[in-house]
């Protein structure tokens, strides 16, 4: 028997084994005991595992809506209020980790916890006994595939058309394993793009789809990166124009140009991406305005025209950081490179918007960066609700 003590960054449940070892449960909540459990890896000083059987159920532990769940979003088997309270405090737990103080920041949410992902990526199963192509995700810590019948995470439109090309699929006698997965995306509008990628064939190019973030709109394909849960992203994107009140702004890490092209409208922008097909996306929004997807700028006021997107990495566009802008940074998971972050501490920008996906490597940069600055403001958001990921924004003000 273990008991668990609480959950812990990264989304398990942790508890010691008798031999001294920390287990990382999934499937089990703070003051819950497991009883049995199934190993998912195993080193020499700790276990991760799926807690199969539980004693003392707490109190905000709820019926999971999925079957799947562990597959696509473990944390159905909490009380809605209690993992947005949960995640507030796991922001201040890796600040404090850090040795950052900070209150327990709000956290947004629209309250929507199913059916918000633009976006999902099944397997695909072959069933023996039926003769038939399934759905399915890979079970949580494995490569054995689960077939799904229903899934409530994905928005209900991307979960038809789903069903509706395995039953073409079916229909044709073909066989799981010509295939490595479907990937389908749907916009707000409720337009689904996407299709199957072969094995051993070149990952096809599906149909762009767009949306408006903001009011404005975004062209993006739906095997690129775009952000996954857009109402929710909003919410971010209206607290960081509050911010965004130089006339100049540089843009790192900009993707498709979403965060930069909503909040700084009429001032002077630069947007930096390395990743060439998000680059290609981010051109052809620079362009779109009211209609016009060939223009080489976009009019951002009576004398301010948007430039051409700069095609590097973030952390080798330093010549681009002065003293006299708003610097939006949207690193991914591994955070900020340190050459960037003393670049930033030499220019010394007024202000620092950081929005980040994992506040751990945030926290880490955000040290660093109170040498000369202060945190001015600090907000989560449940971009990813059901899920243990964490999406939060520091705002840096220089001392």
């Amino acid at each position: 028997m273990i008991k668990v003590e609480k959950i812990i960054p990264g989304g398990f449940g942790l508890g010691t084994h008798e031999d001294g070892r920390k287990v990382f449960f999934w499937n089990a909540l703070p003051g819950e005991v497991v009883t049995e459990y199934d190993i998912t890896k195993q080193k020499s000083h700790y276990l991760e595992a799926v807690a199969t059987k539980i004693d003392h159920r707490s109190k905000y532990r709820v019926d999971p809506k999925d079957d799947c769940f562990l597959s696509t979003s473990p944390w159905q088997i909490f009380d809605w209020n209690y993992e947005n309270q949960l995640k507030a405090e796991l922001v201040v737990e890796v600040f404090h980790e850090h040795h950052i103080d900070i209150d327990q920041p709000k956290i947004f949410t629209d309250n929507q916890p199913y059916y918000y992902r633009n976006k999902m990526e099944y397997a695909l199963y072959w069933n023996n006994e039926s003769n038939r192509i399934e759905l399915a995700f890979h079970a949580r810590g494995s490569h054995r595939k689960t077939p799904i019948q229903t899934s409530s995470i994905e928005r209900p439109e991307i979960f038809s058309a789903a069903k509706a090309i395995v039953d073409k699929l079916n229909s044709a006698h073909e066989e799981a394993r010509r295939y490595q997965s479907l990937l389908l995306r749907c916009n707000q509008q409720g337009e689904v793009s996407g299709g199957l990628y072969e094995n051993h064939q070149p990952h096809p190019v599906f149909k762009n789809l767009t949306d408006k973030i903001l009011g404005r709109t975004y062209s993006y394909s739906p095997n690129g990166f775009f952000q996954i849960n857009l109402p929710v992203y909003e919410l971010a994107l209206q607290e960081i124009q509050k911010h965004t009140n130089t006339d100049n702004v540089l843009d790192l890490y900009s993707g498709v140009g979403t965060i930069g092209l909503s909040v700084a409208r009429g001032k002077r922008l630069v947007l930096v991406e390395v990743d060439k097909s998000a680059y290609k996306e981010l051109e052809r929004n620079c362009s779109i305005e009211q209609g016009d997807t060939t223009s080489s700028e976009r009019s951002l006021g009576s004398n301010i025209t948007l430039p051409k997107p700069i095609l590097a990495k973030s952390e080798d566009a330093l010549d681009f950081i002065d003293s006299n802008q708003t610097v939006i940074l949207d690193p991914p998971r591994a955070g900020c490179d340190v050459k960037l972050i003393n670049k930033l501490l030499e220019a010394a920008p007024p202000k620092i918007i950081y929005l980040s996906c994992n506040p751990a490597t945030q926290a880490r940069d955000t040290k660093m960066l109170l040498d000369k600055y202060q945190i001015e403001d600090i907000k989560t958001f449940n971009f990813f609700p059901r899920t243990p990921h964490i999406e939060n924004l520091v705002i840096l003000s220089l001392k």
